[in-house]
């Protein structure tokens, strides 16, 4: 409350004014005397108005009347409020004859002295104040326990301190959200993120040379290319996850990408045939986005966002949790990449961080391949640092690895603010590190190569582990819950069927190849006499899957049409009906990329094929 505004011209703190009552948990406005307006008392309930309301007209004897008034009710409020009261008066007091109140004579002082409440002592004999005169009896407030005197001081607090780690929580939340690059990719990624559906990230790290002291890392000229790459697939349920890596020497087609130019134009860079991975990212000036496009251009599934880090990531992410625990087979002394380390389990972080993971020639076949799994290893680790109670408990090492993270990243427009950032690690957080499986594309040698060097697609292996990710199928053991979800899956297959001529249904297509929609169409009329379909051309959006959408009343008709097309419990999707050519409501089937053929089931295995992997709570020793 502010002081001038009602009067008062000497200069008081407005924070001195209110109280907090330990005995109500309240606060009370405390103002001292003054010359020209009384002292108001505590806030009471509505109820006293009437009986506690104090006259203004009395100047001299009405305010001594007063202050006898607020040293009666704070003795009824307790010794807490006491000496609250008094503390506040004796400032006001104070304040008072600084302002040149000396000449209302040292009787009045006394008189002022004189209602000062009782001494302690007397209150702990069991003395209670007598009311102040002309005022109503009132019940002396009962006091409360030791423990709601505690949880009040704690709560008031308590409050204090969020108010002032919000000021500071919101002042560091702007410093991360400038710290975060981002880049544009158009159409290759997801707008948003949901924290309802599964989704897919790419992680990519650079062999650019930025930063301090990255000089011998890398490829000297190097524009940037996509050296390290794992496709993150978290499950929808957060149950599992995997995390896919894709081998930078595999030969790919790299399609078309449309990319964004510093002045805002869209610029298409040219695909390439039969090339290696790494030239997705950085060659021809190629963005994220071509990266991103051509995952799924390999494996059929849809990336929804990307991270991108340099060499500095690992250095600064390694050195903000204190190290990472790394265990190796024999000793390794690389000369390349100036790894040094004794055989069995150190702990390594900034440069030496970054070596372990760099280094290829001191495991295995000094191969690709083999440096892919010292980096799962790598990361697996890191993973369990960061959940580790001596991370989450340590403040300083949280704000640390916040803003590692936050400066060493590059991500899409998607999600570049702190808010999504955190909703993202918050889902991720909810997958159990024994079901994170780290993996790796199935690949074989290139047999046009008399020498190996580069990688192709394991035509046999890999086509089961890209669907297994894209029916978000685990590859770890979550039986339970998998259980669970495809029971509850299935039961919108179980009941009763209408007749296939009952069933009206538009059909579009959302992914799958040329003419897929009529081909269904072609096949359901002429074969299984769902005469009552239509073609309706292609979907507004591309989805990842087929999907089958329909009203309740129509439960009949889409359990009958996934019968005949089989179709599995995911695809049914509850939801509203359209009304089709003929003004009536139909069931809308959506076609997408899983869609094999008319008359071939769609229906996905519920298990994942054998591959060689790990999880990220195996401790593992990179030999």
């Amino acid at each position: 409350m502010d002081a001038q505004g009602r009067g008062r011209a000497d200069n008081i703190d407005p924070a001195d004014q209110w109280v907090l009552n330990p005995n109500t948990g309240e606060y009370e406005l405390r103002l001292p005397p003054s010359g020209t307006q009384s002292v108001p008392g505590p806030r009471r309930p509505s109820t006293e108005n009437g009986g506690g309301r104090r006259r203004r007209n009395d100047m001299v004897s009405g305010e001594t009347r007063e202050m006898s008034q607020v040293g009666a009710e704070d003795g009824a409020h307790g010794e807490g409020g006491a000496r609250a009261g008094s503390g506040t008066r004796a400032r006001g007091g104070t304040r008072a004859a600084e302002k040149g109140r000396a000449e209302k004579g040292r009787a009045g002082d006394k008189a002022r002295a004189g209602d000062v409440p009782p001494p302690r002592s007397s209150r702990r004999r069991g003395t209670e104040p007598e009311p102040a005169p002309g005022r109503r009896g009132r019940r002396p407030a009962k006091k409360k326990s030791k423990v709601k005197k505690v949880l009040a001081w704690t709560a008031g607090g308590t409050a204090f301190a969020l108010v002032a780690a919000g000021a500071t929580g919101y002042m560091y939340l702007k410093h991360l959200e400038g710290n975060i690059s981002s880049t544009d990719v158009g159409d290759a990624g997801s707008k948003g993120f949901s924290k309802d559906e599964a989704f897919n990230l790419l992680i990519i790290g650079t062999d650019r040379r930025t930063g301090k002291g990255n000089e011998g890392y890398g490829d000297k000229g190097s524009v940037g290319h996509a050296d390290t790459n794992i496709l993150l697939h978290v499950s929808k349920d957060r149950s599992n996850a995997t995390a896919l890596s894709i081998p930078r020497d595999l030969i790919v087609n790299v399609p078309d990408c449309p990319t964004k130019q510093p002045d805002g134009s869209t610029k298409v860079v040219p695909g390439a045939e039969n090339v290696r991975f790494n030239t997705s990212l950085g060659q021809d000036g190629r963005d994220p986005g071509c990266t991103m496009r051509t995952v799924e251009e390999v494996t059929g599934i849809h990336v929804d966002h990307f991270m991108m880090a340099d060499f500095n990531a690992v250095k600064t992410l390694s050195s903000a949790v204190g190290g990472v625990d790394v265990c190796v087979a024999h000793p390794v002394d690389d000369k390349d990449s100036h790894l040094k380390l004794p055989a069995g389990k150190s702990v390594v972080k900034g440069e030496q961080a970054l070596a372990f993971v760099r280094t290829r020639h001191s495991f295995g076949n000094h191969g690709d391949l083999d440096r892919i799994k010292v980096q799962q290893q790598f990361l697996g680790s890191l993973m369990r640092k960061m959940s580790s109670s001596d991370t989450l408990t340590s403040p300083s090492k949280l704000l640390a690895l916040a803003d590692a993270a936050t400066k060493a990243l590059t991500v899409d427009t998607g999600i570049d603010n702190i808010s999504t950032l955190k909703d993202m690690a918050l889902e991720l957080k909810k997958v159990p590190p024994k079901n994170v499986t780290f993996t790796t594309v199935p690949v074989v040698d290139n047999p046009a190569e008399k020498v190996p060097v580069t990688v192709v697609l394991n035509q046999s292996a890999a086509p089961p582990v890209f669907q297994a990710i894209q029916n978000d199928v685990s590859f770890t053991d979550v039986k339970r819950k998998q259980k669970a979800a495809k029971d509850a899956q299935n039961a919108r297959l179980k009941g009763s069927r209408s007749a296939p001529g009952d069933v009206r249904v538009r059909i579009l297509n959302g992914g799958a190849a040329t003419g897929s929609a009529q081909a269904v169409l072609t096949w359901l009329q002429n074969t299984e006499g769902v005469l009552k379909s239509e073609n309706a051309g292609d979907a507004p959006a591309q989805l990842t899957r087929t999907t089958l959408e329909y009203a309740p009343e129509q439960a009949d008709q889409a359990r009958e049409l996934a019968a005949l097309m089989g179709l599995p419990g995911s695809a049914l999707k509850p939801g509203k009906s359209v009304v089709n050519s003929q003004g009536l409501p139909a069931m809308t089937l959506t076609l997408s990329k899983d869609f094999k053929g008319a008359g071939v089931p769609l229906t996905a295995s519920q298990k994942a094929p054998k591959v060689d992997k790990s999880t990220a709570d195996e401790v593992k020793c990179a030999s």
